[in-house]
């Protein structure tokens, strides 16, 4: 019995061969893109991911102080446009009066037929008369001159402030345009955070949130501070600072908004502003701005009402209140909240009054 043989394959040629070449690189192509297992991102601990968090808030909270003096400038463009247009329609409507008054001079002088002084004295029957006329027209002709000359000057006036006018516009066209540039990143920065957020477990994510900024040790101050927020007279040097102290006290667990001036909600620079405007003190809207809106004093001299600042660019502010405490608008997802001065790097001090 003949043993069975495995028929031998002949290669293939011609269109067959060209066939199995595309196939086979089509093939190997597909396995190329086709994700593997094995090579996925590492996973981020939760310190990591709440090292990222806090970075993310605070680069949200630098580019919000930028949103608020950006906000402040563009206002400042908007008044001093505003005030501008009022000031232009104003002076046009003095301008058409002037116009009124030349346009009777020159209706006038039509009607005379314009003749010249001799011959309306060579035609008078009165040469007495015409001579007492002409004394008045005369007197006429310098106010007609002093009338052109005022509508002459209130145009160049009005140009002056038209041009004005759109130097203003487009400055708060420039401004609006930053504005709008501050708020996109300080958006992709809260998703980005909230994102991070959602990869820790529930216990984990109450724990950061109660933190104030992240640290364990800011969430055991901060939390200690909440639970007891009850006092006696507000102590302070003067009493415009315990009137900001005490406005502070009654601004606790009030929401964290970016770019919010009160009285629901704050951010960090809108309520030590707030907080001061209560005690009759007018203080800028940022945090680099506000720093320099007293005296500088130390550390060591800090005193109730004092603002003190953090971080090495100035973007972050609470107001003291005694004992190495302060009251502040942490960041999104944290209300308004006593917590230790050294939860954050210290930047400076300035006492307001």
């Amino acid at each position: 019995m003949a043993a069975h043989r495995k028929p031998k394959q002949r290669p293939y040629t011609g269109p067959a061969a060209r066939t199995a070449a595309t196939l086979a690189f089509a093939g190997a192509a597909t396995a190329a893109v086709m994700p593997g297992p094995a090579h996925a991102d590492p996973q981020r601990t939760p310190a990591q991911v709440k090292a990222e968090v806090d970075r993310l808030y605070h680069d949200a909270e630098v580019a919000t102080e930028q949103y608020n003096g950006a906000k402040e400038k563009a206002s400042a463009a908007q008044d001093a446009l505003d005030s501008l247009r009022d000031e232009a329609a104003r002076r046009t409507e003095r301008l058409n009066a002037s116009r009124d008054a030349l346009g009777s001079f020159a209706a006038a002088e039509y009607r005379t037929g314009g003749l010249d002084t001799s011959v309306q004295l060579a035609l008078s029957s009165d040469p007495d008369q015409y001579l007492e006329r002409a004394s008045y027209v005369d007197r006429v002709g310098d106010r007609q001159a002093a009338a052109l000359g005022k509508v002459r000057r209130q145009v160049a006036q009005i140009a002056q402030l038209r041009s004005q006018a759109e130097g203003e516009l487009a400055t708060l066209a420039a401004r609006r345009a930053e504005l709008k540039k501050h708020k996109a990143t300080i958006t992709a920065k809260l998703a980005d955070a909230r994102r991070l957020l959602d990869r820790l477990s529930p216990p984990e994510r109450t724990a950061y949130e109660t933190s104030g900024h992240g640290s364990a040790d800011g969430a055991h101050s901060a939390g200690r501070a909440d639970r007891s927020t009850a006092r006696g007279p507000v102590r302070a040097p003067n009493a415009r600072a315990a009137e900001a102290v005490a406005f502070a006290y009654g601004a606790l667990g009030k929401p964290y908004v970016w770019g919010a001036t009160g009285p629901s909600s704050f951010d960090c620079s809108g309520l030590t502003q707030a907080a001061w405007r209560s005690a009759g003190v007018s203080l800028p809207r940022t945090t680099y701005t506000q720093i320099n809106a007293g005296r500088r004093v130390s550390r060591s001299e800090l005193a109730p009402g004092d603002l003190v600042f953090f971080y090495s660019g100035i973007s972050h502010v609470g107001l003291y209140i005694g004992n190495g405490q302060m009251i502040h608008a942490p960041r999104t997802g944290s209300p308004v909240r006593i917590a230790p001065i050294d939860q954050m790097p210290f930047a400076g001090a300035t006492r307001v009054a």
